[in-house]
């Protein structure tokens, strides 16, 4: 599950970039040049930017179900917490410049809908809670590093970085949480 959940979340970012490509192709050929270049280049990070927002809606409303849960202890909750804080932080900035590129934000599902999605109701233990986490928060820091070459302004491609690195500090202190080896071999993540 957790290799499906990565794949669907890099498929995803990368769909919005082949989708918004394929746009400016039938615009080039048309001869319009202008256009193509807009769908290319704002209009394309829009979309990738889009798909992030959705998966850092998703991360908010799966810390919420964990923390409402009841099986979280205190000082796992407290962490919980914290990273739901730094997605909404993500969130924050995402919207905001989605709206500066003039593109519309997508909105978030709801929480009974994130819940379906991830199959909350098979989360029994503390442990499940965070096994769960640490395979978005991992999905989520693919996601990130996969799609840096796909935007146009490599500004966008640097704060995809550092959304990654905030996904991968996540997945790491969950990983020690749930008491997991850290990978043996270098190059995990991104691949």
């Amino acid at each position: 599950m957790s290799r499906s959940i990565d794949l669907r979340r890099r498929g995803l970012l990368r769909a919005s970039g082949v989708t918004l490509l394929s746009a400016s192709a039938v615009a080039l050929l048309a001869g319009e040049e202008k256009v193509a270049l807009a769908q290319t280049g704002a209009a394309g990070d829009i979309g990738i930017l889009n798909v992030a927002l959705a998966l850092e809606h998703e991360a908010i409303s799966a810390y919420q179900l964990g923390a409402q849960s009841g099986l979280l202890q205190k000082p796992v909750l407290d962490v919980a917490i914290l990273f739901q804080s730094h997605h909404k932080e993500h969130r924050d900035a995402l919207v905001a410049t989605i709206r500066k590129l003039g593109g519309t934000p997508v909105a978030a599902k709801s929480d009974a809908e994130v819940a379906k999605a991830l199959n909350a109701a098979a989360l029994k233990t503390q442990t499940d809670v965070l096994k769960l986490a640490q395979r978005l928060e991992k999905g989520a820091a693919n996601a990130y590093v996969g799609v840096i070459p796909s935007f146009n302004d490599r500004t966008l491609a640097q704060i995809s970085a550092r959304l990654g690195e905030d996904e991968t500090m996540h997945w790491t202190a969950l990983t020690g949480a749930l008491q997991q080896p850290l990978p043996a071999k270098a190059l995990s993540f991104g691949a």
